[in-house]
């Protein structure tokens, strides 16, 4: 379990919901982290998976990590690994995304 930059943002990022196993469904689910990017976001519940990259927690004012997205596909690209059409490997992988990225 990542931890994060305070007990509010750890509380967002693990909503519990009795109604929506998916934070995306969830209307009270504000914040999505992403583990395999590090990268935090506010979610829009639009009924997609989209969300607005944040830099600062909103409780507590910190700097969040630095987004690794940039890496993380440049990993992948060096390995010869497509992540829209190829089986991600288990480091590339994390619990709440599927193991391929469907880029749009």
């Amino acid at each position: 379990m990542t931890t994060h930059c305070c007990e509010t943002m750890t509380n967002r990022v693990n909503p519990r919901c009795d109604e929506h196993d998916d934070p995306f469904a969830c209307p009270d689910a504000l914040v999505d982290f992403s583990a395999r990017f590090q990268e935090y976001g506010l979610i829009v519940h639009d009924g997609g998976t989209s969300s607005i990259t944040i830099d600062f927690c909103p409780w507590c004012g910190r700097r969040l990590p630095e987004s690794q997205r940039d890496r993380w596909f440049e990993e992948l690209e060096r390995r010869g690994i497509d992540p829209g059409e190829d089986e991600l490997p288990a480091e590339f992988q994390n619990a709440r995304r599927p193991a391929r990225l469907h880029q749009k």
